[in-house]
């Protein structure tokens, strides 16, 4: 598994510990919190640059001390990724599929483009041109995804069951790469174990739990929870949730304790 990027890991320690003081993180605090992580000062200052780019943290400034705060956009970025990355159970073939449908006018094909990226990182696999799906319990999801570029004029959602024909089972291995998948968990797993047999200091937990919630934020949206019975037998998805959440609740704590006292 490739290091984090910087950039990433920024993002994991706003969303874990910037809300609860309004979005909002001094750059002293955040400086010092990344070099627990191995990430040196000018690394932080050009990634911050490249998030304010993208419109996801704004400069501002609190009792006279520098630092950025989340934007609108990064929050909802964010609160999405709460129920997608904390999210314990799989999706049942009872709750059904959730189909997205669009058309967008070659004039517009940076519409076109934003609606693929955002329905691909939303972990949507295609059946056909133009017709993307996932299960069920991506609607709110995808419907504030949609609500907020302002590309609901251009999609269509229906929620069904798959009737016929062929093997689902089959269906699924072509709408999404389940061996990709298979090896970033596989990976996942390798990487993050050795964290589970340490002694931790809080400083530590706080370096191994940002760490692993940064590689573990992308596996939810590329296996957006498919049903188990459509998985590949021993699937290690499931050994890599198991880790995931022990490790969280091992060094939620610690790492909480470690941020909050930095300076």
């Amino acid at each position: 598994m490739e290091t984090a990027q910087p950039r990433h890991l920024i993002v994991t320690v706003y969303g874990l510990y910037a809300r609860d003081a309004g979005g909002w993180m001094s750059v002293a605090k955040l400086i010092t919190l990344l070099a627990d992580l191995g990430v040196d000062q000018a690394a932080v200052r050009s990634s911050i640059s490249r998030l304010k780019r993208r419109g996801l943290l704004r400069a501002s400034r609190k009792n006279g001390a520098a630092g950025y705060e989340l934007s609108e956009e990064g929050l909802a970025i964010l609160r999405e990724g709460d129920h997608r990355i904390f999210r314990r159970e799989r999706a049942t073939l009872q709750d059904g599929w959730l189909l997205a449908v669009f058309s967008v006018p070659e004039s517009e094909r940076n519409k076109r483009h934003t609606l693929r990226t955002q329905l691909t990182r939303l972990g949507f696999g295609t059946t056909a041109p133009g017709v993307w799906i996932a299960p069920a319990h991506l609607s709110q999801a995808t419907e504030d995804m949609l609500r907020r570029l302002d590309l609901n004029g251009y999609a269509d959602l229906f929620h069904g069951r798959h009737l016929a024909f062929g093997d689902l089972a089959g269906k699924v291995r072509q709408w999404w790469d389940l061996d990709q998948l298979e090896q970033l968990y596989e990976e996942f797993v390798r990487v993050h174990s050795p964290a589970l047999h340490r002694e931790h200091t809080d400083r530590a937990a706080f370096g191994d739990y940002v760490r692993a919630l940064t590689d573990w934020r992308r596996l939810p949206y590329l296996d957006p929870g498919l049903p188990a019975e459509l998985l590949p037998e021993n699937w290690s998805g499931i050994r890599a949730a198991e880790l995931f959440f022990t490790l969280q609740a091992q060094l939620e704590l610690p790492a909480e304790r470690h941020a909050v006292t930095s300076s």
